[in-house]
Protein backbone atom coordinates (compact mmCIF):
# COMPACT_ATOMS: atom_id res chain seq x y z
CA UNK A 1 0.00 0.00 0.00
CA UNK A 2 1.48 3.52 -0.94
CA UNK A 3 2.59 5.86 2.07
CA UNK A 4 0.40 8.78 2.74
CA UNK A 5 1.23 11.65 0.90
CA UNK A 6 1.65 14.05 4.11
CA UNK A 7 4.30 11.70 5.40
CA UNK A 8 6.24 11.27 2.03
CA UNK A 9 8.48 14.33 1.40
CA UNK A 10 8.58 13.02 -2.30
CA UNK A 11 4.90 13.51 -2.56
CA UNK A 12 5.21 16.97 -0.03
CA UNK A 13 2.61 19.32 -1.65
CA UNK A 14 4.19 23.10 -1.34
CA UNK A 15 3.49 25.39 1.50
CA UNK A 16 -0.13 27.15 0.34
CA UNK A 17 -0.16 30.79 -0.51
CA UNK A 18 -2.61 31.43 2.19
CA UNK A 19 -0.48 30.32 4.59
CA UNK A 20 2.90 31.67 3.23
CA UNK A 21 0.66 35.09 3.40
CA UNK A 22 -0.63 34.31 7.00
CA UNK A 23 3.31 33.79 8.69
CA UNK A 24 4.27 36.60 6.94
CA UNK A 25 1.99 38.86 8.16
CA UNK A 26 2.26 37.80 11.80
CA UNK A 27 6.03 38.64 11.05
CA UNK A 28 5.23 41.88 9.93
CA UNK A 29 2.57 42.62 12.33
CA UNK A 30 5.30 41.96 15.50
CA UNK A 31 7.72 43.92 13.87
CA UNK A 32 5.49 46.82 13.39
CA UNK A 33 3.98 45.80 17.01
CA UNK A 34 7.79 46.13 18.01
CA UNK A 35 8.88 49.28 16.47
CA UNK A 36 5.39 50.83 17.42
CA UNK A 37 6.50 50.53 21.59
CA UNK A 38 9.83 51.34 20.60
CA UNK A 39 8.88 54.85 19.19
CA UNK A 40 6.19 54.82 22.75
CA UNK A 41 9.11 54.25 24.73
CA UNK A 42 11.69 56.64 22.90
CA UNK A 43 8.67 59.40 22.79
CA UNK A 44 8.04 58.85 26.57
CA UNK A 45 11.57 59.10 27.12
CA UNK A 46 11.67 62.46 25.56
CA UNK A 47 8.92 63.90 27.08
CA UNK A 48 10.72 62.74 30.40
CA UNK A 49 14.02 64.01 29.78
CA UNK A 50 12.09 67.42 28.74
CA UNK A 51 10.44 68.29 32.30
CA UNK A 52 13.04 71.31 32.98
CA UNK A 53 13.98 72.31 36.43
CA UNK A 54 11.86 75.23 36.94
CA UNK A 55 13.54 76.43 39.98
CA UNK A 56 17.06 76.45 41.18
CA UNK A 57 18.51 77.82 44.40
CA UNK A 58 22.30 78.07 45.11
CA UNK A 59 23.36 78.47 49.26
CA UNK A 60 26.43 78.72 50.30
CA UNK A 61 28.78 80.89 47.57
CA UNK A 62 30.40 83.52 48.75
CA UNK A 63 33.22 83.84 45.88
CA UNK A 64 30.94 82.80 43.04
CA UNK A 65 27.60 84.48 42.38
CA UNK A 66 24.45 82.28 41.59
CA UNK A 67 24.23 82.35 38.32
CA UNK A 68 28.26 81.53 37.74
CA UNK A 69 27.66 78.22 39.84
CA UNK A 70 24.39 77.41 37.98
CA UNK A 71 26.71 77.84 34.68
CA UNK A 72 29.30 75.86 36.04
CA UNK A 73 27.30 72.64 36.82
CA UNK A 74 24.61 72.86 34.11
CA UNK A 75 25.58 72.39 31.27
CA UNK A 76 25.34 70.56 28.02
CA UNK A 77 22.37 69.15 26.10
CA UNK A 78 19.10 68.78 28.60
CA UNK A 79 21.09 70.36 31.47
CA UNK A 80 18.00 71.68 33.13
CA UNK A 81 16.66 68.38 32.41
CA UNK A 82 14.93 67.13 35.69
CA UNK A 83 15.76 63.30 35.44
CA UNK A 84 19.02 64.33 33.33
CA UNK A 85 20.83 66.45 36.34
CA UNK A 86 19.46 63.88 38.85
CA UNK A 87 20.88 60.99 37.08
CA UNK A 88 24.27 62.95 36.30
CA UNK A 89 24.78 63.79 40.32
CA UNK A 90 24.08 60.48 41.04
CA UNK A 91 25.99 58.48 38.75
CA UNK A 92 28.88 61.08 37.53
CA UNK A 93 32.14 62.30 39.13
CA UNK A 94 30.78 66.07 39.90
CA UNK A 95 31.85 69.02 38.49
CA UNK A 96 35.10 70.64 39.55
CA UNK A 97 35.18 74.18 40.32
CA UNK A 98 37.99 76.03 41.45
CA UNK A 99 37.48 77.30 45.06
CA UNK A 100 34.48 74.52 45.94
CA UNK A 101 35.35 71.37 47.78
CA UNK A 102 32.37 69.82 46.95
CA UNK A 103 28.10 70.44 46.26
CA UNK A 104 24.79 68.77 47.40
CA UNK A 105 22.02 69.15 45.49
CA UNK A 106 18.94 68.61 47.39
CA UNK A 107 15.69 68.20 45.57
CA UNK A 108 12.62 70.09 47.16
CA UNK A 109 9.98 68.68 44.67
CA UNK A 110 10.90 66.88 41.44
CA UNK A 111 11.05 70.08 39.41
CA UNK A 112 12.77 72.63 42.34
CA UNK A 113 16.69 71.25 42.94
CA UNK A 114 19.02 73.76 45.71
CA UNK A 115 22.37 73.81 45.13
CA UNK A 116 24.14 73.56 48.31
CA UNK A 117 28.09 74.57 47.72
CA UNK A 118 30.88 73.69 50.10
CA UNK A 119 33.62 76.68 49.24
CA UNK A 120 37.55 76.20 50.20
CA UNK A 121 37.82 77.72 53.37
CA UNK A 122 40.92 80.33 52.22
CA UNK A 123 42.14 83.09 54.35
CA UNK A 124 45.03 84.79 51.63
CA UNK A 125 47.46 84.03 48.95
CA UNK A 126 51.22 84.36 47.72
CA UNK A 127 52.11 85.10 44.29
CA UNK A 128 54.65 82.64 43.13
CA UNK A 129 56.31 82.14 39.65
CA UNK A 130 53.04 83.75 37.88
CA UNK A 131 50.23 81.98 39.85
CA UNK A 132 48.47 82.82 42.92
CA UNK A 133 48.69 80.12 45.25
CA UNK A 134 45.92 80.31 47.92
CA UNK A 135 45.97 79.06 50.84
CA UNK A 136 43.37 78.02 54.15
CA UNK A 137 44.30 78.74 57.62
CA UNK A 138 46.27 75.89 58.38
CA UNK A 139 48.63 77.19 55.62
CA UNK A 140 47.57 74.43 53.10
CA UNK A 141 47.44 75.59 49.16
CA UNK A 142 44.48 74.83 48.53
CA UNK A 143 44.28 76.44 44.89
CA UNK A 144 46.83 77.93 42.30
CA UNK A 145 45.10 79.97 39.69
CA UNK A 146 45.55 83.33 37.42
CA UNK A 147 42.70 84.80 39.42
CA UNK A 148 42.48 87.38 42.07
CA UNK A 149 39.41 86.62 44.07
CA UNK A 150 38.11 89.79 45.82
CA UNK A 151 37.90 89.53 49.25
CA UNK A 152 40.92 87.55 49.74
CA UNK A 153 44.49 89.45 50.68
CA UNK A 154 47.74 88.79 49.01
CA UNK A 155 50.15 88.32 51.77
CA UNK A 156 53.46 88.90 51.12
CA UNK A 157 56.76 89.13 53.57
CA UNK A 158 56.66 85.53 53.52
CA UNK A 159 59.71 83.42 52.82
CA UNK A 160 59.27 79.89 51.39
CA UNK A 161 61.10 77.80 48.50
CA UNK A 162 58.69 75.27 46.87
CA UNK A 163 55.77 75.29 46.92
CA UNK A 164 53.12 72.28 46.21
CA UNK A 165 49.54 72.09 45.78
CA UNK A 166 47.74 70.42 48.78
CA UNK A 167 50.91 70.84 50.76
CA UNK A 168 51.40 73.52 53.49
CA UNK A 169 53.37 76.57 52.78
CA UNK A 170 56.88 75.82 53.16
CA UNK A 171 57.41 79.45 55.50
CA UNK A 172 60.19 79.75 58.19
CA UNK A 173 57.56 80.95 60.74
CA UNK A 174 54.27 78.49 60.91
CA UNK A 175 52.35 80.94 63.66
CA UNK A 176 51.88 83.67 60.66
CA UNK A 177 48.79 81.62 59.89
CA UNK A 178 47.00 81.72 62.90
CA UNK A 179 47.98 85.35 63.08
CA UNK A 180 46.35 85.68 59.68
CA UNK A 181 43.50 83.95 60.32
CA UNK A 182 42.56 86.42 63.76
CA UNK A 183 43.29 89.35 61.37
CA UNK A 184 41.43 88.42 58.24
CA UNK A 185 38.89 87.28 60.59
CA UNK A 186 38.47 90.73 62.61
CA UNK A 187 39.04 92.65 58.97
CA UNK A 188 35.68 90.88 57.47
CA UNK A 189 33.74 91.51 61.00
CA UNK A 190 34.71 95.18 60.44
CA UNK A 191 33.67 94.77 57.16
CA UNK A 192 37.41 96.37 55.98
CA UNK A 193 38.95 94.38 52.70
CA UNK A 194 42.96 95.07 53.13
CA UNK A 195 44.36 94.06 49.24
CA UNK A 196 48.00 93.41 50.71
CA UNK A 197 49.23 92.21 54.34
CA UNK A 198 52.85 92.33 54.49
CA UNK A 199 54.71 90.88 57.57
CA UNK A 200 58.22 90.95 58.47
CA UNK A 201 60.29 88.60 60.28
CA UNK A 202 59.24 89.55 63.65
CA UNK A 203 55.74 88.84 62.23
CA UNK A 204 54.22 92.34 62.24
CA UNK A 205 51.88 93.53 60.19
CA UNK A 206 51.08 96.32 57.91
CA UNK A 207 48.01 96.82 55.69
CA UNK A 208 47.35 98.04 52.45
CA UNK A 209 44.04 99.65 51.08
CA UNK A 210 43.95 101.31 48.17
CA UNK A 211 45.96 104.20 48.63
CA UNK A 212 46.26 103.72 52.81
CA UNK A 213 49.25 102.05 54.10
CA UNK A 214 48.58 100.93 57.86
CA UNK A 215 51.33 100.42 60.24
CA UNK A 216 49.85 97.47 62.88
CA UNK A 217 53.06 96.16 64.27
CA UNK A 218 52.88 93.34 66.23
CA UNK A 219 49.89 91.02 67.39
CA UNK A 220 49.00 92.73 70.38
CA UNK A 221 45.72 94.71 70.77
CA UNK A 222 45.10 93.39 67.53
CA UNK A 223 41.22 93.68 67.69
CA UNK A 224 41.88 97.44 69.45
CA UNK A 225 43.97 98.53 66.57
CA UNK A 226 41.55 97.18 64.02
CA UNK A 227 38.34 98.68 65.36
CA UNK A 228 40.16 101.85 65.46
CA UNK A 229 40.93 101.70 62.09
CA UNK A 230 37.19 100.81 61.55
CA UNK A 231 36.33 104.11 63.38
CA UNK A 232 38.77 106.27 61.41
CA UNK A 233 37.73 104.66 57.91
CA UNK A 234 34.47 105.67 58.61
CA UNK A 235 35.50 109.53 59.04
CA UNK A 236 37.96 109.57 56.43
CA UNK A 237 37.22 106.37 53.67
CA UNK A 238 39.80 108.47 51.00
CA UNK A 239 42.63 108.27 53.48
CA UNK A 240 46.00 108.97 51.16
CA UNK A 241 49.19 107.89 52.98
CA UNK A 242 50.69 106.42 55.85
CA UNK A 243 48.78 105.54 59.12
CA UNK A 244 50.43 104.45 62.50
CA UNK A 245 48.25 102.32 64.30
CA UNK A 246 51.79 100.35 66.20
CA UNK A 247 51.11 102.90 69.04
CA UNK A 248 47.63 101.73 69.93
CA UNK A 249 47.14 101.96 73.74
CA UNK A 250 43.85 100.65 75.10
CA UNK A 251 43.98 102.73 78.50
CA UNK A 252 44.50 105.70 76.34
CA UNK A 253 41.06 107.33 76.19
CA UNK A 254 41.78 109.96 73.45
CA UNK A 255 44.43 108.32 71.33
CA UNK A 256 46.56 110.53 68.90
CA UNK A 257 47.93 108.73 65.85
CA UNK A 258 50.80 109.42 63.16
CA UNK A 259 49.61 109.94 59.51
CA UNK A 260 51.86 110.66 56.66
CA UNK A 261 50.16 112.36 53.65
CA UNK A 262 51.20 111.14 50.10
CA UNK A 263 52.95 113.68 48.42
Amino acid sequence: MMENDSRNPAFRGEESFATKFRRGFRRHRRGIGLLTALMILLIAAACVFAIPLESITVSGNRHYSEEEIKDRIFTGPFSRSALLTYMKYRFQDHVGIPFVSDYKLVYKDPTHVEVIVYEKNVIGYVSYMGSNMYFDKDGIVVESTSEVIGGVPLITGLHFGHIVLNQALPVDNSEVFSQILNQTQILATSGISPDKINYDKNLNSTLYIKNLKVVLGGQDSMSGKLMELKDILASYPDLNGTLYLDSYDESNSSPIYRFEKNS
